[in-house]
């Protein structure tokens, strides 16, 4: 749902009546994951996609049939193996849809509007969905803030409702979107409940130290990948604005003293990509071995293969262990071929992505690795 969060609220805003199909289960190879979405309003107008156009058409048709009838449900797709262009998923997986009605009179639509709101100021909140329990009870749905604090109910009393924004808030902190299980008294008690939960949360950060052209492209990409980038220079002349238009910020600082500010302020995660394009020792010696003893995504650093066994020297004088040094990419990127500014960027960032999700790199074509990964925890069973 929150992939079209901002057109969502747009909606909601305008009292608008839609159905809202949201994928909350793959099995096999499918090509969007738990949390995808499709909107359809009551005149037919269509916002976001559940499967990149297999099963589109079938859902669009269930979403007025739940505005007309008021009636949701959970729905299953997968190839027809009689038929490729009948509805199902030619790629051979599977989809499991929950379909929900979000009319004036219906319990969901402050709930869901409550989470819009919250992402669209900046804040953390987390919608989570009954996809999986008593028939009663599918698509009741809570909205958990940050501090705990929740709106709706999942229709089973205050104990369920309090021991599942519990474990919503988990998620929600940790930034992710997954599942909870729990009983329907609460805990582990009672009928077993899934929901399936969406959280809206910071964007992933790209820090890139070095106010150099590489820096401009990889700036770029960045903000296209959906990063927060930061460009950090120790030189004013360098670090400006105006040479990085894509930047969110340009900060003008020490590269390690900067790094080790924002690890103070709690504004690093497992999901942050540093790239150090200085090249410079007296630069990014003290930067990189700061950054490795971090608990940071991704670490990696531009230069020659010369400068790198120069640079490793280096850092373990500074005594940085083995197995921190190993979490080292350097020299920075894949092996793509390019050489200029925008081909180093698209090297740098392909393998920024890949170490994130756990990509191994190599040729789709002949391979038997599944094309389409999931995250951990974001199945429902």
């Amino acid at each position: 749902m929150l992939d079209i969060a901002d057109e969502l609220r747009a909606w909601c805003a305008a009292r608008r009546e839609f159905a809202l199909a949201t994928v909350v289960a793959v099995s096999g190879s499918a090509p969007r994951g738990p949390g995808a979405s499709l909107a359809v309003d009551d005149r037919g107008t269509a916002l976001g996609s559940v499967s990149g156009g297999c099963v589109e058409s079938a859902v669009h048709e269930l979403c007025l049939d739940a505005l007309t009838s008021g009636e949701g449900g959970l729905h299953r797709f997968g190839y027809s193996d009689d038929d490729a262009f009948a509805v199902g998923l030619t790629c051979g997986g599977v989809l499991d849809v929950l379909v929900t009605p979000v009319r004036g009179g219906d319990p969901v639509r402050p709930v869901l509007g409550s989470v819009l709101d919250a992402a669209a100021g900046g804040a953390r909140a987390a919608l989570a969905r009954v996809v999986s329990g008593p028939p009663r009870q599918l698509g009741r749905a809570l909205a958990v803030h940050a501090d705990g604090s929740y709106e709706g109910g999942l229709d089973g009393g205050e104990a369920l409702d309090r021991a599942a924004a519990g474990q919503v808030r988990g998620l929600l902190l940790a930034g992710r979107t997954g599942t909870a299980e729990l009983g329907t008294a609460g805990g582990l008690c009672g009928r077993p409940l899934t929901l399936l939960v969406e959280s809206s949360a910071d964007p992933p950060r790209l820090i890139v130290y070095g106010a150099i052209d590489f820096a401009a492209a990889l700036a770029r990409i960045g903000a296209f990948l959906g990063y927060r980038v930061t460009v950090c220079d120790a030189r004013p002349v360098f670090a400006t604005p105006a040479r990085f238009p894509d930047a969110d910020e340009v900060v003008v600082d020490w590269p390690h003293r900067h790094l080790a500010a924002q690890a103070q302020a709690g504004l690093l995660d497992s999901r942050t990509a540093v790239c150090v394009l200085t090249h410079d020792a007296k630069f990014d010696v003290p930067l990189l071995a700061l950054a490795l003893r971090l608990p940071l995504g991704y670490v990696g650093a531009m230069g020659s293969r010369r400068t790198h066994t120069d640079r490793t020297g280096r850092l373990r004088a500074e005594g940085v262990t083995p197995s921190a040094l190993a979490r080292l990419r350097s020299p920075i990127g894949l092996d793509l071929g390019g050489a200029t500014p925008e081909e180093t960027a698209l090297a740098i960032a392909a393998e920024f992505t890949a170490v994130r999700h756990g990509g191994s790199v190599t040729p789709l074509t002949g391979g038997r690795t599944p094309i389409h990964r999931r995250a951990a925890g974001t199945k429902v069973p």
